[in-house]
C-alpha cells in the first residue's frame, strides 16, 4: 500500500511495511541472520505460517503479533483471506546479537537462546517499542543509538531470555519450561526429539535437563515424550479415519508392528482393540 520504509543502524536493518496480501499469496523466508517481526495489528485470523514447504493443512499454524525467528530456520507463510496489515521487521546480525547478550547471560546461554524461535500473540509493550522504533525508521530524529537501544529493549522483552527463578535451583523445571517443552513436542510428534533437543528448549544442559525432568515428571524426557506421541495416536484413533499404518507414519513409527507394541506397552492395549473399545464405549 506503501513504499518500505527502512533504516540501517549498528548489526541490523529495521524496515516498516505497510502492506496487504490476497487470499491464496504465499511468501517464503530464509536467512543466514535473525530476524524479529512485529505486527500492528491483528493477523492469525488471515496468516498461517509452517516450517515445511508442504505443511500446510497439517503442520501450519496462526501468524502471531510476533515473532523471532532464529538464522537459518526457513519460514513459509499463506494467506487465508485479504487483509491489509502493518509491521517492522529487524534483520540482525547474530553476532551483534551475541556481543549485546553475552554480557548478561554468557556465551553458550546466548547461542542457545539464539537457536529458539518465539511466537507470542500478546505484545504487550514490545508493540508501544516497535511503534517507537518505526518513528525513528520513518523520520529519524534522534542519534541512532536511541532507535538501537529500543531494539535492545525488543530483544530482551521478546526473546526466551531465561531469569534466575529459571535456573530451577529447585531441581525442577518451572511451568514456563514446561509450557514450551510441550509446545514443541506437539509440534514435532511426526519424529523422536533428543534429549539433547529438548535440553536446548528449555535452555538447559543435557544432564542436568534428564535429572530435573525426571523430578518433574517421574518420567525420563524420552518416556514422557513417548507418552504423548501415543496420545496423539489415540486422538487419530478416535477420529477413526485413519488406519494404523497411515497414524505410524504420521507420527514417525517405524510401522504398523512398532506402533502396535510401543501402544501396548504404555496403554495395556493394541490399538486395534482399544479404538474398539472406545467405540462401543
Amino acid at each position: 500500500m506503501a513504499p518500505a520504509k527502512w533504516r540501517g543502524l549498528e548489526g541490523l536493518v529495521g524496515v516498516f511495511w505497510d502492506a496487504e496480501g490476497q487470499a491464496g499469496a504465499n511468501a517464503y523466508y530464509l536467512s543466514p541472520d535473525p530476524r524479529i517481526v512485529i505486527f500492528f495489528n491483528e493477523v492469525s485470523p488471515h496468516i498461517r505460517m509452517s516450517n515445511r514447504e508442504s505443511g500446510f493443512g497439517q503442520h501450519d499454524r496462526p501468524m502471531t503479533r510476533a515473532l523471532y525467528v532464529p538464522a537459518g530456520v526457513p519460514l513459509w507463510t499463506r494467506f487465508t483471506s485479504p487483509h491489509r496489515f502493518s509491521h517492522l521487521d529487524l534483520h540482525l546480525h547474530r553476532d551483534r546479537l551475541l556481543r549485546f547478550l553475552t554480557p548478561s547471560v554468557g556465551g553458550s546461554v546466548a547461542r542457545s537462546i539464539l537457536r529458539r524461535p518465539v511466537e507470542i500473540q500478546d505484545v504487550g509493550p514490545i508493540a508501544t517499542l516497535a511503534g517507537l522504533v518505526v518513528d525513528e525508521v520513518s523520520k529519524p530524529r534522534r542519534h541512532a543509538a536511541y532507535a538501537e537501544s529500543l531494539v535492545g529493549s525488543i530483544v530482551t522483552g521478546l526473546l526466551d531470555i531465561p531469569t534466575d527463578e529459571d535456573e530451577t535451583a529447585n531441581g525442577r523445571l518451572t511451568q514456563a519450561q514446561m509450557n514450551k517443552l510441550v509446545s514443541c513436542v506437539n509440534a514435532s510428534l511426526d519424529r523422536r526429539m533428543t534429549v539433547a533437543e529438548m535440553a536446548e528448549v528449555v535452555g538447559l544442559s543435557e544432564s542436568w535437563f534428564s535429572t530435573v525432568f525426571r523430578q518433574t515428571t517421574g518420567k525420563t524426557p524420552l518416556q514422557w515424550q513417548l507418552g504423548r506421541r501415543i496420545e496423539a495416536a489415540q486422538a487419530l484413533l478416535v477420529k477413526g479415519d485413519l488406519s494404523l499404518v497411515d497414524i505410524a507414519a504420521q507420527l514417525g513409527f517405524c510401522d504398523q508392528a512398532h506402533l502396535t507394541k510401543v501402544f501396548r506397552q504404555v496403554v495395556g492395549q493394541t490399538p486395534a482393540t482399544w479404538r474398539r473399545a472406545q467405540a462401543s464405549s
